[in-house]
């Protein structure tokens, strides 16, 4: 029998036998419908003794502090499951021996849809309408259209191909660039030309020493002038200043999911400039998760039942991590 720490309900799930299952949904960090993962019993932490016995654990989805200090507690765990895509945040709370998996797959579709709609807001003039509507001013014109653009997505794993996949038929050109170059995708260093081509950059990388600042006040230099910058990443990957910069002076626009600091104080000058955009860090938080993480975490005990490789690993054998 393998003991396993999940945050949703087992009946919800159609569970192999020889597994013992918990529940922990953690703390609700969001304001969540009827459906979603903190809506689950949100009693208190398993005991001492069934975190003795605890050998995978399911984290609670978000980046609460409790959720990954538990991690510590369990001397016999095998294996940590996010329902996140990025993982920084685990990081340091790993030991020798441990495999980590990501949520890969989970958020592609709904972060996908929330860079399309950062990206056609931006460019539609959906802002400016917005800020208008109370004093009534009729804000006609000729606006941008995605049709004929060219967009470059940054990033280009799962959720950048979901990414490409709704923007090509909005009749667009779509670049893609990733850390290492292949087929059909550019590497890294081909970013200072690529940028000068680009309408439209879409950011859906994860945080790594490497990605940390990388969006600077060069970056953001070779923009063509009226291009938007989208990030559906995270908000350490660009640096707040030189985008605060280029975005107030009009040359550039920006729709961003995520920022630096965040949650983004009031008064914070992102705010209030005309050309940006702000949503609060939802690109998963949708109607389409809770369906997606009961697939992976189903599968993912299938497989730990039938003592097969955990798919989505990131850190641990086969890796580099």
């Amino acid at each position: 029998m393998v003991d396993v720490l999940i945050p949703f309900p087992a009946a919800s799930l159609a569970l192999p036998p020889g597994l013992d299952v918990h529940v922990w949904a953690g703390e609700p960090t969001v304001t969540t419908g009827p459906d979603m993962l903190t809506s689950a019993d949100t009693s208190d932490i398993p005991g001492q003794d069934v975190l003795d016995r605890v050998e995978y654990y399911v984290m609670p989805y978000g980046f609460p502090s409790a959720a990954v200090e538990l991690i510590e507690r369990m001397p016999k765990l095998r294996a940590v499951q996010t329902l996140t895509a990025g993982y920084e945040h685990v990081m340091p709370h790993l030991r020798d021996g441990l495999t980590l998996c990501n949520a890969r797959g989970v958020h592609d579709a709904s972060t996908a849809e929330l860079a399309v709609t950062l990206t056609l807001a931006s460019l539609r003039g959906i802002p400016a309408f917005v800020r208008a509507a109370p004093s009534g001013e009729w804000l006609q014109g000729w606006y941008d259209s995605l049709a004929d653009r060219t967009v470059l997505v940054v990033g280009y794993g799962a959720i950048g191909r979901a990414i490409e996949a709704r923007l090509l038929p909005f009749e667009c050109d779509v670049l893609k660039v990733a850390r290492t170059a292949r087929e059909g995708v550019a590497g890294f260093d081909s970013l200072p030309e690529l940028l000068g081509r680009a309408d439209v950059v879409i950011l859906i990388l994860p945080l790594t020493d490497e990605t940390r600042g990388m969006v600077d006040a060069d970056f953001l230099g070779r923009m063509r002038d009226g291009a938007v910058l989208v990030n559906v990443a995270r908000g350490p990957i660009v640096d707040t200043d030189a985008l605060v910069a280029e975005v107030g002076s009009g040359r550039i626009r920006a729709g961003l999911d995520v920022t630096d600091p965040e949650p983004l104080p009031p008064g914070h000058p992102l705010w209030t400039l005309p050309g940006a955009l702000i949503s609060p860090h939802v690109g998963g938080l949708s109607s389409a998760f809770l369906p997606r993480a009961r697939r992976l975490v189903q599968s993912q005990l299938t497989r730990l039942a039938a003592g097969e490789p955990l798919a989505n690993v990131v850190v641990g054998p086969g890796t580099s991590g």
